[in-house]
């Protein structure tokens, strides 16, 4: 199975397989960013089974690095999947996941019908165009 581009409420995503090569590093996370942009999406969306744990791991910085590039090249991200084993063991990344879950840049959602919503409420809202 590989990568589709998908349309959501008239958003175009890059849509990851969740069974493909885990993205271990900001060099993984940047050839992603450059094939959304050769597609002409803004939006991809990451399984959780594609992140190494370290991505979980705020210590170890990846998740800021990479945050970071998406920000840079005006690119979304959605993570989704169950995270609930690392928000577990970490008050911080909570914490971090409350926060980018109220932004309009990077969401950890569980559910493709929760992403749904979310952008049918950020369309209403004025948020997104």
């Amino acid at each position: 199975m590989s990568d589709t581009l998908t349309t959501i409420q008239s958003v175009q995503f890059l849509v990851l397989t969740p069974d493909g090569e885990k993205l271990k590093n900001e060099r993984d996370f940047l050839d992603l960013i450059g094939e959304a942009m050769s597609q002409g999406v803004e939006w991809i969306i990451v399984p959780v089974e594609r992140l190494e744990d370290d991505f979980f791991q705020l210590k170890t910085g990846l998740a800021g690095h990479v945050i970071q590039k998406f920000v840079t090249y005006r690119l979304r991200l959605v993570v989704l999947g169950d995270i609930s084993r690392h928000v577990a063991e970490s008050r911080a990344l909570k914490a971090f996941v409350y926060e980018t879950n109220h932004g309009i840049q990077v969401w950890f959602l569980t559910a493709l019908q929760e992403l749904d919503g979310r952008l049918k409420l950020m369309y209403q809202r004025g948020l997104l165009s």
